[in-house]
């Protein structure tokens, strides 16, 4: 059972950062999924968006468990953030005094962007709630027809709302390459070759969620999805 004495030290708060990424990934993952429907053709996109509404029925009422995912999302979000911002003031306040030579640290370009990259994707999260979900930004707005709304989302003439989407998708596959090789590096993998496995595995999950993620825009735009 997690404490709060366990959240309060930097291990606990290490692993709350973890875990929430975790759930958060797994999100990446099973929306990517859902996301590859639409080279299947509209009815069967149409279909699973229709069916993500009835999960739980009648137990739970209609788009009931999307409103479940969404608040453990919300928690997740709010949990890494938090972590990972409380666990950087409390390495910078043990570091209160600044070297006039300071050592260059050697870090990966996706390190040094954890900040604007996370801005970047929570703007992205804001729009696209907006523009899929709700519908209100979207040119057809119809949740009877999500197959039309992304089609239409992605026209080449929207080439602006492509171009966000991919340096959204970027960032979070930035983000996502360190993330992973951080939790991997913190689970023993401190050796040369362990280093190696964890920088692969990292590239790997980043670049193919990027890559699912990316077809879909792309494939809309290029009149392969219409």
């Amino acid at each position: 059972m997690v404490t709060l004495s366990a959240v309060r030290s930097t291990v606990g708060r290490k692993a709350l950062m973890a875990v929430s990424g975790i759930v958060l990934v797994l999100f990446l993952v099973a929306h990517m999924v859902g996301n590859l429907k639409v080279f299947v053709g509209a009815e069967s996109f149409d279909h699973y968006a229709h069916w993500l509404r009835t999960i739980g029925a009648p137990l739970l009422p209609q788009s009931g468990y999307l409103w479940v995912q969404r608040a453990v999302l919300t928690v997740a979000v709010v949990a890494h953030i938090w972590a990972a911002t409380t666990l950087a003031l409390r390495a910078r306040a043990a570091r209160p005094v600044r070297y006039a030579h300071r050592r260059p640290v050697r870090g990966s370009y996706a390190a040094r962007t954890m900040r604007w990259g996370g801005v970047i994707i929570l703007l992205f999260v804001v729009y696209h709630v907006l523009d899929l979900t709700t519908g209100h930004l979207n040119p057809v707005g119809d949740s009877a027809h999500p197959y039309d709304n992304v089609v239409a989302d992605f026209a080449p003439e929207r080439w602006y709302v492509t171009l966000f989407y991919t340096l959204a998708v970027l960032a979070v596959g930035l983000h996502l390459r360190h993330g992973v090789f951080s939790a991997l590096r913190s689970l023993g993998q401190r050796t040369a070759a362990g280093e190696r496995r964890a920088r692969l595995a990292a590239l790997v999950v980043s670049v193919g969620l990027c890559a699912g993620y990316l077809s879909v825009p792309f494939a809309v735009s290029l009149g392969l999805v219409s």
